[in-house]
């Protein structure tokens, strides 16, 4: 894996917000991006309509509903929900340390993929800490199944991701994302997959009091003879798998440092995401903290170990 010179850890330069709804209540919510300490990692700072504040990191430890959506904290207290959009992108685009500051119980569903908050990222900039970043290197597979789902991570010399998706609707069918994420690629191929579903589940959330926020402005819709609502049509050829694409990263950002390792999965989704996730994080004996080195003179940067209890962030 090629290392950065410069592999410290990162925060935003200035803030940034943005403001819109909330895909499964319907309701108005704003949140801001602001710069954090080293070793903070990603916080949400989720107040309330009476000025209550709450701080959730955003770990899988922190995980209190994976249903509709990934929901930090209590969902029957101050929680925030739909936070896999966001935190994916704070972790491709390479923010390691940020306070998130929002004011409703939902990340804003904006267009419904992540392309918003790599413009919110690039309002804030980029600003090097003078601390060094940590990985979390596979070092041995890892594997859980649900029903016909499976997911797995695998050691491997990069960050990768092979998700692949099946579906009885002949608008989606089978479908195949393999590939070394990066930045480059997330805003790229990654970030502008919105998310989907079909117009008789829509229907039926409607009826139960969910996605009130749900529109074709924030949701790729096929119907039931497998057609897309959307008069736009899709984005990609094969949004949907790259959409669950999306989601794998923003749930495997909650590790609390990136990976390096293949992550792969089967008809996947938040509840399996986060399951890997906490199957890997339990086993001590199937990764390693690793961080870069500098490089001396004639030798390239390399990764070397440091001690799991310097940074084990996560609690399980």
């Amino acid at each position: 894996m090629s290392i950065d010179l410069h592999d410290c850890q990162t925060t935003l330069r200035g803030r940034a917000a943005l403001s819109g709804v909330g895909v499964h209540g319907g309701k108005p919510v704003t949140l801001a991006l602001t710069p954090a300490d080293p070793d903070t990692g990603i916080v949400f700072q989720r107040t309330d309509e009476h000025g209550e504040t709450v701080d959730l990191r955003a770990l899988v430890s922190e995980v209190g509903s994976t249903d509709l959506c990934t929901v930090l904290g209590d969902p029957s207290g101050l929680h925030v929900g739909t936070i896999e959009h966001l935190v994916a992108a704070l972790s491709m685009m390479g923010v390691d340390n940020a306070i998130v500051e929002i004011d409703g119980p939902e990340v804003p569903i904006m267009d419904g993929s992540a392309s918003m908050f790599v413009d919110l990222i690039d309002e804030a900039g980029i600003e090097y800490q003078a601390v060094k970043r940590r990985y979390i290197r596979v070092i041995k597979p890892v594997r859980i199944e649900i029903g016909p789902s499976w997911a797995e991570f695998r050691p491997y010399d990069g960050t990768r991701f092979e998700v692949e998706i099946d579906f009885e609707s002949s608008a989606i069918g089978r479908q195949v994302f393999s590939r070394d994420v990066n930045a480059q690629v997330f805003r790229t191929d990654i970030s502008r997959a919105r998310t989907f579903g079909f117009m008789k589940d829509v229907e039926r959330l409607w009826a139960a009091g969910f996605a009130l926020g749900s529109s074709l402005e924030n949701s790729v819709v096929v119907s039931e003879d497998g057609a897309i609502i959307n008069v736009e049509g899709l984005r990609y050829a094969d949004e949907f798998v790259r959409h669950k694409t999306l989601d794998a990263i923003g749930d495997l950002a909650l590790a609390g440092a990136r990976f390096i390792g293949c992550f792969r999965s089967y008809r996947g989704g938040h509840k399996l995401n986060a399951a890997a996730l906490s199957r890997l994080l339990s086993d001590r004996s199937a990764y390693e903290i690793v961080e870069a080195k500098r490089p001396t003179r004639g030798r390239s940067a390399e990764l070397v170990t440091v001690s799991t209890a310097v940074f084990a962030p996560w609690t399980l």
